[in-house]
């Protein structure tokens, strides 16, 4: 007998347990109706989706799904957090990234900031994209730098940029125990980035210095965007963020800091990607590999990471950018729930250029939003306890640590980028992400699905490159690079002919038969700039020919229904061909149609495809 409850609102209680057999079988009789006939453990595994690091996501997870213990918020092995009330309290540190050099402008940026949600700066200083070191006094005008901490980005000017951000705090009455911020050094990220071999002595120096006089001061970043950034999985940044902390912990210990001084003195910064779940699970396993790290270096209570989350600039694209609010959205929701320190979001167009007033008032009001409007903060470790989160954690953390280990085997991450067995391992992995991009498996909003050609481009002032002119190091990758090439040379061709590059839509039949796949063709064609001209709606052999003409098309694509391929497809194709089309697409897999030279269809190369166009009309 089923008991109600006595408040009557549990409806779920009059139903019984269902098993995993009978979901099983309900999913197996899904499955048979798109024509797959798989049972048992088949039918789970043909709804699971593979991915990078060799992980696999499952359809289904259940309390059978067990993960080790994950302890609880605040202690080893800060799977949950790295302290006990999370970001409960007061919600993350807002940290706004700026890479101004004009300390006039940078200063009015930077107090825009702090007035409107920022609780933290990010500073490119020195080099050729940052602000002078002699400028930041100016720059950082009416700054409460007790109140508000500063983070450094200067590779090459490191001892002149901290020398003249603590003399400034000390020329601002701040005690050397109020000072907050990170000073930022991080000689391996940026050997890794541009090549030039890397000098631990100053990073050293400084963390002895921050250890000994400044207590609310890290020197040290160990920051993964490089791997990130040149294509590297989850996984893969991870195992180098452990590889890079190992070294520095190597370094300052045998300067003579203790290891939990040492860890102390270390910020680790990771990319949050619009995969939220993977970003949850990537910070998570983060506290939980490092906590094992510094068990292992003898310091168990040392362990916890301090993390800085950056929203991913390999995911953000130049063509229609205002998606890019959206995926930023996400990471930092991802970033949010997996326990983030500080979160920084990078603008909607901070691949074109420097951003606007406009642009960074809506990427600090993104965490906004989700601190004080949804609230997402007040929950310590809000995705605990969920089965799917838990295992995609451990399965990360096992991933990471492999390749954490097979770099120390190759004799630690400066013998490993040396070597160039980092560089291999990411240009494997984002090869085999490529080819996933350019057969649209991985789809891009607004450059390969669903791009809008005629929308004029967003144009902001060119960010200067600090890298620029470097020797070496790993490349930057972008998601939208393949499609963006592609796009360029459409918009070349609209600058020296007024206008673009033209596919003409051969329509057979009525629109019930052929809307689907003029859509996918329209759509598909778009991705490289080629304009699709669909008029008439439909034609037969006795009309494609005068219509191609009229199109001003020098290809064409027939799309409409398999039945009408059967009737219609060779004398169309034919027709198009004597009206001079260099070139006659059908959207359908491949079959055996005259006159036809090449099929579009989902999980085709589309970049190769669209390169193919381009060359064959001409554009350059």
């Amino acid at each position: 007998m089923t008991v109600q409850p006595a408040d009557g609102l549990s409806p779920a209680a009059v139903f019984p347990d269902p098993s995993h057999d009978q979901w099983q079988s309900l999913v197996e009789g899904v499955l048979r109706k798109s024509g797959k006939e798989v049972s048992g453990s088949a039918a789970e595994e043909a709804l699971s989706t593979t991915l990078e690091d060799g992980l696999t996501t499952r359809p289904l997870y259940t309390a059978h799904d067990t993960s080790p213990d994950t302890g609880f918020p605040g202690f080893a092995p800060f799977t949950r957090g790295s302290r006990a009330e999370g970001n409960a309290a007061g919600g993350w540190d807002v940290r706004q990234r700026h890479a101004l050099s004009d300390p006039a402008r940078l200063n009015e940026a930077v107090l825009g900031d702090l007035e409107n949600g920022v609780t933290s700066l990010w500073l490119t200083v020195g080099g050729p994209a940052g602000i002078p070191v002699g400028s930041l006094a100016r720059a950082l005008d009416g700054v409460y730098l007790d109140l508000a901490p500063v983070v450094l980005d200067a590779p090459a000017d490191l001892d002149a940029a901290a020398t003249e951000l603590l003399r400034l705090c000390e020329e601002r009455g701040v005690a050397k125990g109020e000072a907050r911020g990170t000073l930022g050094a991080d000689p391996l990220g940026h050997e890794a980035r541009t090549g030039i071999e890397a000098d631990l002595t100053a990073a050293v120096r400084w963390a002895r210095v921050c250890g000994a006089e400044y207590p609310g001061v890290r020197a040290i970043a160990v920051d993964a965007l490089p791997y990130h950034e040149a294509g590297g999985s989850a996984a893969e940044e991870l195992g180098l963020s452990l590889a890079t902390g190992v070294a520095y912990l190597r370094a300052l210990t045998a300067a003579g800091l203790g290891v939990e001084e040492a860890c102390a003195q270390l910020e680790f910064r990771y990319a949050a990607t619009a995969d939220q779940f993977l970003t949850i699970a990537k910070l998570r396993a983060a506290r939980r590999l490092w906590a094992r790290v510094a068990e292992v270096s003898g310091a168990p209570g040392a362990g916890g990471q301090r993390q800085h989350a950056v929203t991913s600039p390999v995911m953000m694209t130049r063509r229609d950018p205002w998606v890019n609010m959206l995926r930023t959205t996400l990471a930092t929701l991802g970033a949010g729930v997996g326990g983030a320190d500080s979160v920084t979001v990078l603008p909607f167009d901070h691949a074109l250029g420097l951003p606007d007033a406009f642009a960074r008032r809506i990427a600090r009001n993104t965490s906004t939003i989700l601190m004080e409007e949804s609230h997402l903060a007040r929950v310590i470790d809000p995705a605990g306890g969920s089965w799917y989160v838990e295992r995609l954690t451990d399965e990360l953390a096992a991933a990471a640590w492999a390749f954490f280990q097979e770099t120390e085997r190759a004799g630690g991450l400066p013998a490993a980028l040396r070597s160039g067995l980092v560089a291999e391992r990411l240009a494997a992995t984002w090869a085999a992400r490529s080819a996933k991009l350019a057969r649209r498996k991985e789809p891009i909003t607004g450059v390969s699905e669903f791009p809008m050609p005629s929308e004029r481009p967003v144009e902001r002032e060119p960010a200067p490159d600090a890298f620029a002119g470097a020797p070496g190091g790993l490349p930057r990758v972008r998601r939208d690079e393949a499609f963006e090439a592609l796009r360029a040379r459409s918009d070349a061709h609209l600058a020296a002919t007024g206008e673009r590059p033209k596919v003409f839509i051969a329509a057979l039949g009525p629109a019930a038969a052929h809307t689907a796949r003029v859509s996918f063709a329209v759509n598909l064609f778009g991705a490289g700039g080629i304009e699709a001209v669909h008029r008439p709606v439909s034609v037969d052999a006795s009309t494609a020919g005068e219509a191609l003409t009229a199109s001003g098309a020098g290809v064409a694509c027939i799309c409409s229904s398999d039945a009408l391929y059967a009737e219609q497809a060779d004398e169309v194709a034919g027709a198009l061909k004597s009206a001079g089309a260099a070139q006659v697409f059908l959207a359908g897999r491949p079959g055996e149609y005259a006159g036809v030279d090449s099929y579009v269809f989902a999980g085709c190369d589309t970049v190769a495809v669209l390169t193919s166009v381009l060359d064959r009309m001409g554009v350059a």
